[in-house]
């Protein structure tokens, strides 16, 4: 048996494992909002009282399905949803972007452009290395065309694209998202603020 064919089968076997074993927690990204308001998102649930909505790896509430998808491909994308993590002027993410655009990998896609961004990353991988790819359980960093085929087509997507001609790919959108606060109820916002702090430097009517 050669090396490669040896390689090939190990992945094989460990996206199966991650498949099998880990098939929730692998699968599942928190999204937390803090009681300062901000969002977060993380593979652990929160140990505060935040509010935490579970999602797929794919970005949608956990049982939600994209409909659009052929029937197989939806069972794939369900079963081991792909999330790429990549950077601004990320020459290999780009690759890797295009890569999975030409193979008709349905996937959602995270910019990693701040130090909040970083910050979770690092949660989420260990690591800040780009592009960062998620199959189900499986993390692959840095990208590599061989390996990135090698787990897609041992999670059994297909080898050419299947996607219906009207099928968009979403853009990137940031890891970590800042929510401004809800305004205290009864308490004016800004722009009233202002019009009353320019209503008192009128000059009083003669």
């Amino acid at each position: 048996m050669s090396n490669k064919t040896g390689v090939f089968r190990l992945a094989i076997f460990c996206l199966a494992l991650a498949g099998a074993v880990l098939p929730t927690a692998a699968q599942t990204i928190y999204r937390i909002v803090g009681s300062d308001g901000k969002v977060t998102f993380s593979d652990k649930p929160p140990a505060t009282d935040a509010k935490a909505t579970a999602t797929s790896a794919g970005g949608r509430p956990i049982g939600q399905q994209d409909n659009t998808l052929p029937y197989e491909l939806r069972q794939v994308a369900t079963r081991y949803p792909v999330t790429l993590y990549s950077g601004t002027s990320c020459g290999p993410c780009t690759a890797g972007r295009l890569m999975l655009q030409g193979r008709g990998v349905p996937f959602v896609e995270y910019a990693i452009a701040t130090s909040d961004d970083n910050e979770a990353l690092q949660r989420l991988s260990g690591d800040n290395v780009l592009p960062f790819l998620t199959i189900g359980g499986q993390k692959i960093k840095g990208f590599s065309e061989a390996e990135w085929s090698q787990f897609l087509t041992a999670a059994n997507y297909p080898a050419a694209s299947v996607l219906p001609p009207n099928y968009r790919y979403a853009a990137a959108k940031p890891l970590v998202t800042v929510q401004k606060p809800a305004a205290v109820k009864g308490e004016p916002d800004a722009s009233e603020r202002i019009d009353d702090k320019s209503a008192d430097s009128r000059p009083a009517a003669p």
